[in-house]
């Protein structure tokens, strides 16, 4: 009996142990199992996570660069996302995400903006001028962020930079405006002469050929004005083509200077010319002698009696060479330097008017030389006359 007892018992005792280590082994499988999708879920999370960042930095460059300012606010009207261009034209520093849209502006109307949009969810074309940003115009166009149900949880404004197109439609204001000054002088008194004329002044001789030389004189500097303004329309839209060839600048000087010595001598200025020979540059030597003729011009008229006209020139780095017109006149005030190239800007309105100028030769001085790919300033202090510069490609 005994014999079974115990072959029974080890039976048993195996089979205990075969289902041991089969439970183990399935205990070890599911912990195996486990921890691979434990693995995959840490891994996919991961994933998850990093194309979540890699949206965001997308969003983000796409963002900076956008020319337009964009500006992204959250339900409670605190910035959430501020892009580089919007930076730029508040010229702020700090991080300003998490103020809110007043703290971080400080402009009444974009509070109130902010304010409008629960009502009209949408507005287009708020201008603001910036305060103490270079006079720097903005339109603001702005959109509220809505649910399915029509409750808003943010905002987003999009600004566009009209700096440059205001500038433009003030200089076409001021253009038009000197244009008709400009046309309606002469022509005021080329008809008053003419009414006199008409109303018995031909019966004296004497009188009537000092009448019609005064309306030959503004007949004349009426062509002059419509001609300049079409020197300057054809320099700006480029459709006067430079014939460039190898010049040599003493000799351009020497006759600009030889057309002038008749005015110069009107009020006893000195013409010298100052620049080496065999200095050379690449130009059309037509549009050269009127750039000179210009400054030299100019310099006459507004450097003093009894003085000194100086033509000088050198070269200098980059293979170009530079030119100046020097006199010893009163100088040009430091307010009025960045503007003496302007379409009929006159630093004395009164004295240019006097001189018989169109208001035009500076400027046309200014596109002929950057139509040759050189520069143009002046360099001037009251009292200590003024110099004339520009640059051109050396020949």
């Amino acid at each position: 009996m005994m014999p079974y007892i115990i072959t029974a018992m080890a039976i048993a005792l195996a089979g205990a142990v075969v289902l041991h280590w089969r439970w183990r082994q399935r205990c070890e499988l599911l912990e195996r199992e486990l921890a691979r999708e434990r693995q995959a879920l840490g891994e996919s999370r991961q994933q998850r996570e990093e194309d979540i960042a890699q949206k965001q930095a997308e969003q983000q460059t796409l963002f900076n660069s956008m020319a337009e300012g964009v500006l992204v606010l959250d339900e409670a009207g605190r910035v959430q996302l501020v892009n580089r261009s919007l930076q730029k034209f508040f010229g702020l520093k700090a991080d300003v995400r998490g103020q809110t849209i007043m703290e971080a502006f400080r402009l009444q109307e974009l509070a109130e903006l902010w304010r409008r949009l629960p009502e009209e969810r949408i507005v287009e074309g708020r201008e603001l001028e910036l305060p103490g940003v270079n006079g720097r115009w903005m339109e603001v166009n702005a959109a509220a962020v809505v649910d399915r149900a029509g409750t808003q949880y943010g905002a987003i404004l999009v600004f566009h930079d009209l700096t440059r197109l205001k500038q433009l439609e003030n200089t076409r204001q001021e253009f038009v405006a000197n244009v008709s000054h400009e046309l309606r002088t002469p022509l005021s008194l080329i008809k008053g002469f003419v009414e006199t004329l008409l109303d018995g002044a031909k019966s004296d001789p004497e009188l009537a050929t000092r009448f019609l030389r005064t309306i030959e004189k503004h007949t004349d500097r009426l062509t002059y004005l419509i001609e300049d303004l079409l020197t300057v329309s054809r320099l700006e839209s480029g459709q006067i083509v430079m014939n460039l060839h190898p010049v040599e600048l003493r000799e351009e000087a020497a006759q600009v200077l030889d057309d002038l010595q008749s005015r110069a001598a009107e009020k006893n200025v000195t013409l010298e010319n100052s620049v080496p020979a065999g200095l050379q540059a690449n130009a059309d030597a037509d549009r050269l002698q009127q750039v000179l003729f210009n400054l030299v011009e100019n310099a006459i008229k507004y450097g003093r009696a009894d003085g000194r006209v100086t033509m000088g020139g050198k070269s200098v780095a980059d293979g170009k060479v530079e030119l100046w017109v020097h006199d010893d006149g009163p100088g040009i005030p430091v307010e009025a330097k960045e503007r003496v190239f302007e379409r009929f800007y006159r630093v004395d309105r009164a004295r240019s008017r006097e001189t018989g100028g169109t208001g035009l030769g500076l400027a046309i001085v200014k596109h002929i030389v950057q139509a040759h790919g050189g520069e143009v300033w002046v360099k001037s202090d009251l009292g200590q006359g003024t110099t004339f510069f520009c640059t051109l490609l050396q020949g």
